[in-house]
């Protein structure tokens, strides 16, 4: 049996806009621990992502931030990161949604809030549609890339996983078993070892 696909070892892929960042199974790291970052942006000023799959501590909603859409149901509100927690980002599938940036693969960041304001008020549907964080994840010049290169993060550029429809629990195992081979192995290295 072939041992190595055991080590974890990067892909070495370099990040673009709307890939992946799936952390490696033992990184502890309070915020990134068992996450999966879409990026954003990367390039040599630095790079940015929001974390897909993290709730807060305590549940917080959209409606607690934003009185004019308190009657409606709740609309979950995730971490996307460390950084600027005052700051709310949307990644969504409205294509028509003014100043969206598109990510590819049918998905879009942001765009004109009170436009998307005005979608959630008229009922529309939020489940596999539109998903609301808080903050983002950023490096400093290069900081990512040395991340890489230590092993930290695997990318994904040719994701295939739904991001807006899958629990957020299952999201990084998801994305490392689409990533096929020896990542997928990795998809079910227990969370902790030790009591295995």
């Amino acid at each position: 049996m072939d041992m190595t696909i055991f080590q974890i070892e990067s892909n070495k892929v370099l990040p673009r806009q709307g890939g992946l960042l799936i952390s490696a199974p033992f990184l502890r790291d309070y915020h990134f621990a068992r996450s999966v970052v879409l990026m954003v942006e990367h390039n040599e000023e630095g790079s940015m992502g929001i974390v897909l799959n993290k709730n807060f501590s305590a549940l917080m909603t959209l409606n607690d931030l934003v009185p004019e859409l308190a009657s409606l149901a709740p609309i979950p509100l995730y971490k996307g990161g460390p950084i600027s927690r005052e700051t709310l980002f949307y990644l969504h599938r409205i294509p028509y949604l003014k100043h969206a940036l598109p990510l590819g693969n049918g998905l879009y960041l942001n765009g004109d809030f009170e436009e998307m304001k005005r979608y959630l008020l008229a009922g529309g549907q939020t489940k596999g549609v539109v998903r609301f964080f808080a903050g983002y994840a950023g490096w400093q010049p290069k900081q990512l890339m040395q991340e890489i290169k230590d092993n930290t993060w695997v990318v994904n550029n040719d994701n295939n996983v739904d991001l807006l429809n899958l629990y957020l629990r299952d999201l990084w195992r998801e994305s490392l078993i689409d990533m096929g081979g020896k990542y997928a192995i990795w998809a079910r290295y227990p969370k902790y070892p030790i009591l295995n």
